[in-house]
């Protein structure tokens, strides 16, 4: 059944602390990601990894990043870039259809370890894929690739943000323009688990709660990124990429070496 809500109370699979932490977790990444473009994401589903059922996290995750991007463009909407997001939004539906049939098949840290390399590359490589030229090639495969990967490993922001921070001409368009791209891509892989039969009712209450505690580090989050000077604000962009990168890294790694681990 599509989107079968089940019976909605709150998750057998978390405890009271655990509800109020993963609450907790959603103000401060949601405020970081709306003062920084990025982060909250992967903030976000670390936390969840650790106390809930590991299934559920991807489905439950992309509804709460949904919200949280999606209200994260609406405070900002005047300075989003519109120009490249219909290629990216044809791609990211790709990317999901493909991503959804393979999820069960790929190893996960095999995409972890592609996304780290990328980012890495994206920052500091040379730069043969120029993004200060964008096309609508290229925001097509941007879109194809981070929402595949996205049905893996979930926090794919930082796939997405070289190329929106290549596209938009300062920090609040830059943020703007990645929490409505993001949103979007996030609702379309909402829609794959629900027909592939993911129940999110039993989880609805966590979702409502993390949602709503999203809004709020959002707004405060707003305010960081008005008061904050541009300099300060690439430095910590680009700080946020690498260390999530080489996260990633080390995580595909560590499962090379020691898959039972």
């Amino acid at each position: 059944m599509f989107f079968d809500l089940g019976i909605v109370t709150p998750p057998p699979d978390v405890s009271i602390i655990g509800f109020a932490i993963l609450c907790l977790v959603s103000f401060f990444a949601s405020g970081v990601s709306s003062s920084l473009g990025l982060g909250g994401g992967v903030m976000t589903i670390t936390a969840l990894i650790y106390l809930m059922n590991p299934t559920a996290v991807i489905p439950v995750h992309a509804v709460i990043q949904a919200n949280s991007n999606f209200f994260r463009a609406l405070m900002n909407w005047r300075s989003i870039n519109f120009v490249w997001i219909l290629p990216f939004i044809c791609g990211s539906f790709i990317g999901v259809i493909i991503g959804g049939q393979l999820s069960f098949n790929l190893p996960k840290h095999l995409i972890e370890g592609i996304i780290g390399l990328f980012i890495i590359y994206s920052l500091w490589g040379p730069k043969l894929m120029n993004f200060n030229k964008p096309s609508y090639l290229v925001a097509m495969g941007t879109g194809i690739f981070s929402s595949f990967a996205t049905m893996f490993v979930g926090g794919t922001g930082p796939l997405v943000a070289p190329f929106i921070k290549a596209t938009t001409a300062d920090r609040i368009a830059t943020v703007a323009t990645h929490g409505a791209y993001m949103s979007i891509q996030h609702t379309l892989k909402i829609l794959v688990f629900g027909i592939l039969g993911f129940a999110f009712g039993p989880y609805m209450i966590l979702i409502i709660s993390m949602v709503i505690c999203g809004v709020l580090g959002t707004w405060f989050g707003k305010y960081l990124l008005i008061l904050m000077p541009e300099q300060s604000f690439n430095i910590g962009f680009n700080s946020i990429l690498t260390i999530l990168a080489l996260k990633l890294l080390y995580s595909a790694i560590s499962q090379l070496i020691s898959p039972d681990a």
